[in-house]
């Protein structure tokens, strides 16, 4: 996925304010919090265009290593990756149950397409084992005020699933991200409309028995206002990061996420916080993919963290999992970026031949 590039903050920003908003508050005990991570399924259908197009921004061997576990590389030296066998997402589903993750997070598309491949094997695997799922939805994919996307309805059904992720109170969850105010007035003619259509998503599935939903709008603070006009209950993020960051070190960004999340609670709305396992779109700049079209070849190749440590990135997942136990403005949840952007620089699934170094330190970190 493309997000903007966000404004970097120092580490010295954050020195003094850890310890407070980490420290429960007298008197009232830290809530459970459930765990996931964003699933963008780029390589479930080999052959389309977008599995294409991985594999090529990771063929160049400097990047060989994020590929996945379950990629082939072949004697001439090419690459291969094909996550559409049931037995791959099962496995990866155990993978992330042993390292305490408690859901999935889709990127969802329209039935029939080859990204939703992704969330079809999660559904009709036979060993979830307790691991929930919910959805992340594009605003384009929510077409427009003079046409609805029938996905629309399509996840509002879906939602009544015994295994999506629900709050505290039973209230199935749903992300709306890659949100713009020119966006909002291009296909629905400003606020108002797309108010009407989040009205009409929530009496959907209601109405297919799924209960009101608790809709997180994924969006910078800045646009707290929109999310209030839209009846919002929640902001979130996809990504957390400066695209302007130069080879800065991975505790710069996991500083940057840590203060946006308090940036969030700021603004009154409750907070579903995402901890950032890495950001660097290197491959991606090497050897632009079709759905960047703005992206110039090698155009940017300065700009990214550097990757982090197993320890810590888990430490990070770590306080993003203590900031939603003790801060007020918690939603009960938490969000990682991400378990598959391998070209994008976030992930958690173990990489070829197999190297599941950051499950295993999240699981000791999640343990405590």
């Amino acid at each position: 996925m493309t997000k903007p590039g966000l404004l970097l903050s120092r580490r010295a920003v954050l020195a003094g304010g850890v310890a407070g908003w980490l420290a429960p508050r007298p008197g009232r005990a830290a809530r459970q919090v459930l765990m996931g991570a964003i699933r963008w399924d780029a390589w479930q259908a080999p052959g389309s265009p977008t599995t294409k197009a991985v594999e090529r921004s990771l063929s160049p061997a400097e990047y060989r290593r994020r590929l996945p576990f379950f990629a082939d590389v072949d004697r001439n030296g090419s690459i291969r990756i094909d996550g559409s066998a049931q037995q791959v997402m099962d496995r990866e589903i155990a993978l992330a149950r042993s390292a305490h993750l408690d859901f999935f997070a889709f990127v969802a598309y329209p039935r029939g397409s080859a990204m939703s491949r992704g969330l079809e094997l999660f559904l009709s695997s036979q060993a979830r084992d307790g691991m929930r799922f919910c959805m992340i939805c594009e605003l384009r994919n929510w077409g427009t005020a003079a046409q609805p996307a029938a996905l629309i309805r399509e996840h509002a059904t879906l939602m009544r699933s015994p295994d999506h992720l629900r709050t505290a109170d039973g209230r199935p969850v749903y992300f709306l991200g890659f949100v713009s105010e020119r966006l909002v007035v291009e296909r629905w003619g400003g606020p108002e409309g797309l108010q009407s259509a989040v009205r009409d998503f929530r009496a959907a599935a209601r109405d297919a028995g799924a209960a009101d939903p608790f809709f997180v709008l994924m969006a910078r603070p800045e646009l707290a206002g929109l999310a209030r006009q839209i009846g919002a209950d929640a902001l979130g993020a996809y990504t957390i990061a400066d695209g302007r960051a130069a080879g800065a070190p991975y505790a710069d960004l996991a500083t940057l996420a840590e203060r946006r999340w308090d940036e969030m609670a700021s603004t009154g709305f409750k907070v579903v916080p995402t901890a950032m396992a890495g950001w660097d779109r290197r491959p991606r700049v090497a050897n632009p993919v079709p759905w960047e079209a703005w992206q110039r070849a090698g155009a940017g190749m300065q700009f990214y963290y550097e990757q982090g440590r197993p320890d810590e990135i888990a430490a990070h997942v770590a306080r993003c999992r203590d900031w939603s136990r003790n801060h007020e403005a918690s939603a009960g949840l938490g969000l990682i970026y991400a378990w598959n952007e391998n070209d994008e620089g976030g992930w958690l699934v173990p990489t070829r031949p197999f190297d599941d170094s950051r499950l295993r330190a999240l699981r000791d970190a999640l343990a405590r």
